[in-house]
């Protein structure tokens, strides 16, 4: 099977173990809600009949509307048009400091800021406390490449299919799910110190009392037959994640080892033994 690939970088995307999760997921689902989506990777490759992406992260969530609300061949001409007026090259670092201030002073369009990410350092999304895009330019890298242009194209097939919403995973609606729902967790890693900085929990990033949290509301999802899915890692840099672990065999939930190379990622270290180890964690 060919995975759509998200026209977002998105820290933490799922694309390339995409395949191994899903054969994990049930068949048949009614409702599924993919509660982090970031990127989307993983709502767009799934079959349901009716997928709800949620974030925090509303910046993203308004450009994956724009992309409804507009269009592919709109989207796609403004994308072009846009490059074109502003001069944005991988080379021309001006361009994008005036393209990025004059987003942070105006009425900040999600599509500009699609934009101002495909030219940004390492295509991420980074924002100040004023909500201010802050990333930097990401020279001789970062451009809206033909890659980038076909992934975007290929969303727009499945893109229709899709709510999107944007909650705190405290504040989204669970108690819509019922048996035969399906909702998948995505969130940021305690262990990999991953930053959610983007939204009112972003800025002080995601704790302990957050990965409870989230543990409590699989478990009443659980209570209700609602079948669902976590993704985390039970092991990081000689450490291991006991609240997760604990959590998960308290409950008799099922463990699966998922097969990625962390060699070229943030996580890795030099020492052969600090082993990152990701998991989907199942109640089914």
């Amino acid at each position: 099977m060919e995975y759509i690939k998200s026209p977002m970088n998105y820290i933490g995307n799922k694309y390339r173990i995409i395949g191994q999760i899903q054969k994990l997921f049930p068949d048949n689902i009614n409702v599924m809600v993919d509660l982090f989506c970031g990127g989307c990777d993983v709502a767009v490759n799934t079959s349901a009949q009716r997928i709800i992406a949620n974030d925090i992260n509303y910046h993203v969530i308004d450009i994956f509307k724009a992309f409804q609300d507009n269009g592919r061949d709109f989207v796609l001409d403004y994308i072009d048009s846009t490059i074109k007026k502003w001069g944005l090259t991988k080379q021309n670092k001006d361009a994008y400091l005036r393209f990025r201030e004059y987003y942070n002073s105006s009425e900040r369009k999600p599509l500009d800021l699609y934009v101002l990410m495909c030219f940004s350092f390492n295509y991420q999304f980074r924002f100040n406390s004023a909500h201010e895009y802050n990333n930097p330019f990401g020279a001789n890298r970062s451009s809206f490449n033909d890659s980038i242009r076909n992934n975007l194209i290929r969303i727009f097939d499945r893109i229709f299919d899709i709510e999107f919403e944007s909650y705190d995973f405290l504040d989204f609606d669970v108690d819509i799910l019922n048996s035969g729902d399906f909702l998948y967790a995505d969130p940021p890693y305690l262990l990999t110190c991953g930053s959610y900085n983007d939204g009112k929990r972003g800025f002080r990033g995601w704790t302990e009392q957050d990965e409870v949290d989230l543990l409590n509301l699989l478990n009443r999802l659980n209570s209700r037959n609602v079948k669902f899915a976590l993704s985390n890692v039970s092991r990081h840099k000689g450490r291991t994640h006991d609240i997760l672990l604990n959590w998960q065999q308290e409950n008799g939930y099922i463990l699966h080892d998922i097969a990625f190379n962390y060699n070229n990622c943030n996580y890795q270290t030099n020492n052969k033994n600090n082993i990152t180890q990701e998991v989907l964690i199942t109640n089914y």
